[in-house]
């Protein structure tokens, strides 16, 4: 068992104003995210268009997350309290409603600068979304490393060593650290597959290719990490079985995955 002090989730306060880490992994995700993005794109994008594309970007992943968390995870709670749902600060975020949102948003900036492409919106959205696959995972880690110190999405009962008890918690059962696991997983490691993917495969040359290969990456590593995250309190599971909210929601985008990725390799 590894005890641990907890953090606290203000990481500093400015004027009286709190700065919270959950806040912070967000700027840091779209700030490196943003500079990969320019590396991947190179001359692909002048400024405007650019900076076109971020804001819309990070207006998919805020709106998509917090309306997935919203509608797939703790809807009654919502109905209750509608105001909370604009109380994004205090977490609950949902990885499946942001990637939903950067879909919308990128499909509708690729139709708004079909005039301006050689390509078509379907091409010109595959292919941006190809290069966010690339991107994405730095997200995933940050948001994941944020959720450990809120104490968040924590894992199942545990006698593992490696088991993690935050002290003075209610609850004092060692747990597996499962923001950790998918922090290594959806982030560290789809990271490097993908960057990889990308710089040593032709597959950026079918729009729609690499971004298939997310979704079932992901995906897989989702479905693997929830056997150790706890289900949500709210919700248990799906099944008698086992099956949780996040593994359905994850089995789905496989399925959409594959079914891209068959589309993408396809001669024309």
């Amino acid at each position: 068992m590894i005890l641990i002090e907890p953090i606290s989730p203000v990481a500093f306060s400015i004027a009286g104003f709190a700065v919270r880490w959950y806040a912070l992994a967000y700027v840091a995700a779209f700030i490196a995210g943003g500079w990969l993005f320019k590396r991947l794109a190179g001359a692909a994008f002048s400024k405007k268009s650019f900076d076109d594309l971020f804001t819309a970007l990070v207006l998919g992943v805020i709106i998509g997350g917090r309306l997935g968390y919203v509608l797939f995870y703790n809807l009654p709670f919502f109905m209750k309290y509608p105001l909370e749902v604009f109380a994004i600060w205090n977490g609950g975020m949902s990885f499946h409603g942001g990637l939903l949102g950067v879909i919308v948003a990128v499909f509708l900036f690729a139709w708004r600068n079909k005039k301006q492409q050689r390509s078509t919106t379907f091409q010109n959205a595959f292919s941006i979304l190809d290069m966010l696959a690339v991107v994405a995972p730095i997200g995933l880690f940050f948001g994941r490393i944020a959720n450990f110190i809120n104490m968040e999405v924590m894992g199942r009962e545990t006698a593992r060593p490696w088991g993690i008890v935050f002290a003075g918690a209610d609850d004092m059962t060692p747990r597996h650290p499962s923001p950790l696991y998918e922090a290594a997983l959806e982030g560290l490691a789809l990271f490097v597959i993908m960057l990889c993917l990308w710089r040593w495969t032709k597959l950026k040359e079918k729009p729609g290719a690499l971004g298939g290969i997310f979704g079932m990456l992901y995906a897989i590593f989702r479905i693997f990490a929830e056997q150790f995250r706890a289900p949500d309190a709210q919700i248990g599971f799906l099944t008698s079985w086992g099956l949780t909210m996040g593994q359905l929601l994850s089995a789905v985008m496989f399925i959409a995955g594959a079914a891209v990725f068959a589309v993408a390799m396809r001669k024309k």
